[in-house]
């Protein structure tokens, strides 16, 4: 096994992003490339999957885009053939599909007692069904039998294990991916014998163009009151950006995470350690 930095080399390795043209995805895609791997990334539109995989082309040499709808019914099996076609193998699966629904979130118009249950099932597929349990079925499978094993990074969320308010739907489908990368991680070891790892990184709260409005006042940047609450609960005083996930993500793709599985790697500024007092 290599020592020092070279431990996190990823150079020879191919590694599948889901969901990698958005803030967070594109930001560990750029870092796997950065620590060698080669780079299959999807998004719901191919223009931004293109995006992402043309920045990394100059970096790791092998980059390519792909056009994938999680949710549509054989889509992930298609892509998995054309991922295997086009690179002969996978060693690292990231799964960054995710989001929030505004039907499955709670507000002053809508009450839990009315959430409909199809807004409850279509948030869990957003963030569980299809985003984590179908593509670890789909690569997982061949994965299985590489022989010298693989990582599976499965992207969670602080709202899995402290449950934020308003977003049930949202908290309610991340705490299944944290209670399922464990359990995957225990099956993957006892009932496969195989040397595929599966870990998850919970990202505490990040600053990213789709959050920015409701975390800081668009006219003077200042923080809103939501902003402030996040703040005073983050003992590091900071919002975390999309690049301080790159570190951990390397680490658990690489083989110096060898004897790492079943584990939720918190990257969220001691958030999750924090009593408030």
């Amino acid at each position: 096994m290599a020592d020092g930095v070279q431990i996190f080399d990823l150079t020879g390795k191919v590694a599948v992003i889901t969901g990698g043209g958005g803030a967070l995805g594109g930001a560990i895609s750029c870092g796997l490339a950065r620590a060698g791997a080669q780079i299959a990334v999807t998004n719901v539109t191919l223009d931004k999957a293109d995006y992402v995989a043309g920045q990394m082309r100059e970096t790791c040499g092998h980059a390519v885009g792909y056009q994938l709808d999680i949710s549509k019914p054989g889509a992930i099996e298609q892509f998995a053939d054309d991922v295997y076609t086009e690179f002969g193998k996978v060693d690292i699966l990231v799964n960054c599909v995710g989001g929030n629904l505004k039907e499955a979130t709670t507000s002053p118009e809508l009450s839990f007692f009315d959430i409909a249950p199809d807004a409850m099932r279509n948030v869990m597929d957003l963030n569980f069904l299809s985003a984590i349990i179908r593509p670890c079925q789909v690569f997982g499978k061949r994965m299985v039998n590489n022989e010298n094993g693989g990582s599976i990074i499965n992207i969670s969320s602080m709202a899995a294990s402290t449950p934020l308010t308003r977003i049930v739907g949202y908290s309610a489908a991340k705490a299944a991916v944290d209670n399922f990368t464990k359990w995957f991680a225990v099956y993957l070891a006892r009932e496969c014998k195989s040397k595929l790892r599966v870990n998850a990184i919970a990202p505490g709260f990040f600053l990213t163009a789709q959050n920015q409005f409701l975390l800081t006042n668009d006219r003077t940047g200042e923080l809103t009151e939501r902003g402030k609450q996040i703040i005073d609960h983050t003992p590091m005083g900071d919002f975390g950006i999309s690049n301080d996930l790159i570190g951990a993500a390397v680490w658990l793709a690489s083989d110096a995470a060898r004897f790492v599985t079943g584990t939720i790697v918190p990257v969220d500024g001691g958030f999750s350690s924090f009593a408030g007092v």
